[in-house]
């Protein structure tokens, strides 16, 4: 297929803006502030505080906001620490928890909050789940009341999407590592950073370093990029360096590594039994790794390594890991943080208080999520009092916390700048990366009997079975929505544990009744929930499986589970449950995107690291306008034009399909059905082609019946047609009917007279010549009715018949109809009527053909007929450009193409069949290359292709409603969107 495929920094000519906007911005480092460093910025101004910082009032007993405090060139890091009390120490120790939604002021929620940070002086916040403004104004708000500036984090693994709404959701961390290239986590990196800055977001818990080596782990899972730890270095520190790159603390997790474990510590205490040996040239590899290239912060893990420490503390709580191995022999110097203390590995052991003092002892500075601050730090206070613990210790923590703060500028600057959010987060420019990256991390471990990719002709009925271990009812219905973009016959169940016997009944009877079964498995990572359907749901999968009807897994969430699924017989990961990500599967299961990943995890007994079979890209899909290099904005210059067109009654309505390097990257309606504006156009709404019959249908056929050698262009229409053995006909060819200089006149009204399909038929295989055959050329109908004729005979089928056997059915060109209006509502209520026939038919033409002559033909002619949308028809142009295949078969070949669309004559600039754009005014507009060709239709439709540009450019409309006297302005708004479209290239706006 001649489809573009960029390498990343190619398609990424959107990320060097995100690159050029940073550099306009000040650089902010992540690294760790090292001793010189620390030095250094003691000697500069910090906060100028009162002369004690011990809760501050004003007289009414309200906290002094920091609006009330000054900046002095006098006040250091170490200046600002000295006067603080033991109180305000301990409570910089905590981030504490909060959700990023409105609050009222007199809610409970955001009063807790209010006293944490005002009262208790907490160092910072963790946010969990929110939304943009959300969690921004409330972040303001917090740092308005607290004395200190609030240090914020939050959890962002795969992109501030894993606890914001509405910001860019990036493939989990397995999926990046399927792409084999290291590149996508650098950029996942970036945007998830850039995003997490525009928040107020300091340092992220990303990314997971922990190596995924234990196919039962219930947690790590797809967080993890590999089973293999140099894999889970390079792309690990890939992801390091894009945070790091946008001023945000990047934070390496779980410390020394959770990958190998079979309990979830969210719940209860993993044990790993391996001693340091083992851990140096496994679990450790990743951390070393991001320690030599500059990691600024590391995450610790609840897990006890009895073999390295017999009294089984959690590693968060033990010397001999956190001081011994990643401080001591290491050498890691930044910020340790703990991982949620509240989590049952640790809570259910310890109390708050004696937690903090046992993770401080063990080398831990920040303190996240402990299940109650202020009992903790009370118990802590006491601590420090009776002995248990140094002021010393505690100091040198809230040090580094300041440095942080202070090396961050927020002392300077501590708020959310809200008219920011909307030109930072979610771009456009990110959601293309994060898209490519959906794509590119998709792979195929199996696909036996070639079910990939899904060819709707060779699998007519499909099941989807959505799997899941919830009681939604729902889960995977976009899934389904999204298989029916590309099939028309898809039915769905979803399969839970709230599933009853009949429900079950039902779905066995569907699969009796299927084609082709397709599991998608929705079972995935949640952190403290189980990740296992039960033995009774396995035994009906299993049932359907093992059944004879072919089957597919797809694996959104859990890769383990095709242990349970093996039988099925084509197997894909996607890696996440996501929306982006399921609508970046769905079209590669069909052929429209390439499939090259490969498997970054061992699965005993079934795949190991590095397996994958590619799948290549043979069909098409519909796309953003920037994954083929259309400019978005230029675009909307398309939108214009056409709109301008509706207002100036040009036409009432109208659709522009712009189909770029395999990806219809434009699909716009525009306008109503008719001019009293009560059903606006659809997308995909069906119009009557016309004269593009001439060359969608009738060309095409002779075409391929030139490719079968059923035909030469250089028979003697004579050999077929009795009639034109007379003597001024017996010259001509096939390739003059083509050519349309036959000799035949251009047309003839006949259906004043005639009003049958064979008297018609006959009336222009006797008409008579009107200019010598070869000497000019006069664009004539009646040629094209032969052509049709000829088909018929040589084929035994008639032409709708033949084109939609041979071609339409097997491209999934399921829009594309002679006689409409005989396929039923559904097509029906989508076409748009043409004209109101105040002469023949007496009637608003509505679902049936608008040219007399081929509706009294019993609507079925070469020339005029045929209705189809812009999704088929970019289907019919790709192939063309594809050399004719389409959908991994062979329609057409290359020769052939080559041949009907080149100029074939001193009398004109046509080719067979097909016009081609003029060298003096062209619908095809100025910009498109001089071997653009295509053809238009009377009643407002055009297609025009491109083949240097592997561009299509398709405009349907009915200019001719109410009547044939309006839309004479059509030709200067197809080559008007022609020019906007070429226009919007981004390469040739350099």
């Amino acid at each position: 297929m001649k489809i573009d495929t960029p390498r990343f920094c190619n398609l990424c000519f959107f990320a060097l803006l995100i690159v050029l906007s940073a550099c306009s911005s000040s650089r902010e480092t992540a690294s760790s502030p090292g001793t010189e460093q620390q030095e250094t910025m003691e000697q500069e101004s910090v906060l100028s505080q009162p002369e004690t910082v011990k809760d501050s009032t004003a007289e009414n007993g309200k906290p002094v906001p920091p609006s009330a405090l000054v900046l002095s060139g006098e006040t250091t890091v170490e200046g600002v620490l000295n006067q603080m009390s033991l109180r305000e120490k301990i409570g910089q120790l905590f981030v504490t928890y909060a959700n990023g939604y409105f609050f009222n002021e007199d809610s409970e929620a955001f009063q807790d909050l209010e006293e944490k940070v005002q009262k208790y002086h907490v160092g910072g916040i963790i946010f969990s789940s929110g939304n943009v403004y959300g969690q921004a104004v409330l972040h303001n708000k917090l740092q308005a009341m607290s004395k200190l500036p609030l240090w914020v984090t939050q959890d962002m693994e795969f992109g501030a999407a894993m606890r914001v709404s509405r910001t860019t959701y990036l493939s989990p961390a397995m999926g990046i590592a399927a792409t084999q290239n290291p590149e996508y986590a650098y950029w996942a990196g970036k945007i998830t950073a850039r995003e997490a800055k525009a928040l107020g977001v300091h340092q992220i818990f990303a990314p997971v370093l922990d190596v995924n080596n234990n196919p039962d782990n219930p947690v790590i899972n797809v967080r993890s990029f590999s089973g293999d730890p140099k894999t889970v270095s390079t792309f690990g520190n890939a992801f390091i360096n894009g945070v790091q790159s946008e001023g945000v603390v990047s934070t390496a997790k779980h410390f020394p590594g959770h990958g190998d474990t079979d309990v979830d510590s969210h719940l209860s205490l993993p044990v790993i039994n391996h001693g340091y040996m083992r851990l140096d040239t496994l679990e450790l590899v990743p951390f070393k790794a991001a320690i030599d290239g500059g990691i600024a912060s590391i995450m610790s893990a609840h897990i006890a390594f009895p073999k390295i420490s017999s009294n089984g503390t959690p590693g968060t709580l033990n010397e001999q890991i956190l001081n011994r191995i990643l401080l001591d022999s290491l050498n890691f110097n930044g910020l340790v943080v703990t991982d949620g203390l509240e989590m049952r590995g640790i809570s259910s052991r310890y109390s708050p208080g004696e937690t903090v003092v046992k993770a401080l002892k063990a080398g831990a500075d920040l303190m996240l999520l402990s299940p109650d601050e202020i009992t903790a730090i009370n118990e802590i206070v006491q601590a420090v009092h009776m002995g248990n613990i140094s002021e010393e210790r505690i100091d040198r923590s809230v040090r580094k916390l300041l440095a942080w703060k202070k090396q961050h500028g927020l002392f300077e600057d501590r708020m959310v700048d809200l008219d920011q959010l909307d030109k930072k987060i979610n771009t456009r420019q990110h959601q293309l990366i994060a898209d490519e990256i959906a794509r590119k991390s998709l792979t195929v471990v199996k696909n036996e009997g070639d079910i990939l990719p899904i060819r709707p002709y060779k699998y007519p009925e499909v099941m989807v079975l959505s799997i899941a271990d919830d009681i939604s009812g729902d889960t995977g219905s976009y899934f389904a929505r999204q298989l029916k973009e590309y099939h028309p016959n898809v039915t769905f169940h979803v399969y839970d544990r709230r599933t009853s016997e009949e429900e079950k009944r039902e779905i066995r009877q569907d699969a009796r009744e299927a084609d082709l079964i397709i599991f998608g498995s929705f079972i995935y990572v949640r952190s403290a929930q189980p990740m296992q359907l039960s033995s009774e749901q396995f035994d009906f999968l299993k049932e359907l499986a093992n059944g004879t009807k072919p089957s597919l897994l797809v694996a959104f969430g859990n890769p383990y589970i095709v242990r349970d699924l093996s039988a099925t017989d084509a197997q894909v990961m996607a890696w996440s449950a996501r929306s982006d990500q399921v609508r970046n599967t769905v079209p590669a299961l069909f052929g429209a995107s390439h499939i090259n990943g490969r498997m970054p995890i061992n699965i005993p007994g079934h795949y190991k690291i590095g397996d994958g079979i590619e799948i290549p890209q043979t069909t098409i899909r519909k796309d953003e306008p920037g994954t083929v290099g259309l400019s978005h904005n230029a675009l909307r210059k398309v939108d214009d034009i056409m709109r301008q067109a509706v207002f100036d009654s040009t036409f009432p309505g109208g659709t522009v399909t712009v189909l770029k390097n395999g990806v219809i990257a434009h699909q716009k309606s525009y306008g109503y059905h008719t001019y009293d504006k009560l059903k606006p156009v659809e997308p995909t709404d069906i119009y009557d082609l016309a004269s593009l019959t001439k060359v969608v249908a009738t060309t095409t056929a002779i075409m391929r019946l030139v490719d079968e050698g059923k035909v030469e262009l250089d028979d003697k229409v004579s050999k077929y047609i009795p009639e034109f053995r007379q003597v001024d006909k017996s010259e001509i060819t096939i390739h003059n009917l083509l050519s349309h200089n036959s000799g035949l006149p251009p047309f003839r009204v006949y259906v004043d007279s005639l009003k049958d399909r064979e008297k018609l038929i006959q009336a222009v295989k006797e008409e008579p010549l009107i200019y010598e055959t070869g000497t000019e050329y006069q664009y004539s109908d009646l040629g094209f009715i032969l052509l049709a004729e000829i088909v018929e005979q040589v084929s035994g089928s008639r032409i709708d018949q033949y084109i939609r056997k041979e071609m339409f059915y097997t491209m999934g060109m399921n829009s594309t109809f002679f006689n409409p209006s005989l396929k039923g509502q559904w097509i029906s209520s989508r076409i748009p009527p043409t004209e109101v026939d105040t002469v023949f038919r007496k009637d608003t033409v509505h679902t049936v053909v608008h040219d007399e002559r081929a509706f009294y033909m019993n609507g079925i002619a070469g020339h005029a007929g045929l209705f189809s949308n812009g999704t088929d028809l970019a289907v019919y142009a790709q192939m063309l450009l594809n050399g004719g295949t389409y959908g991994g078969r062979r329609y057409l070949s290359e020769d052939v193409i080559q041949k009907f669309t080149t100029r074939q004559s001193n009398t004109s600039n046509r080719g067979l069949g097909f016009d081609r754009k003029s060298p003096d005014f062209s619908t095809a507009g100025t910009l498109t290359s001089d071997r653009t060709f295509g053809h238009t239709g009377f009643t407002g439709t055009s297609i025009w292709i491109d083949p240097e540009r592997n561009l299509s450019i398709i405009i349907l409309t009915n200019r001719v409603h109410p009547y044939r006297s309006y839309g004479h302005n059509i030709s200067k708004i197809r080559a008007a969107v022609a020019d906007a479209v070429v226009s919007s290239i981004i390469e040739e706006q350099q």
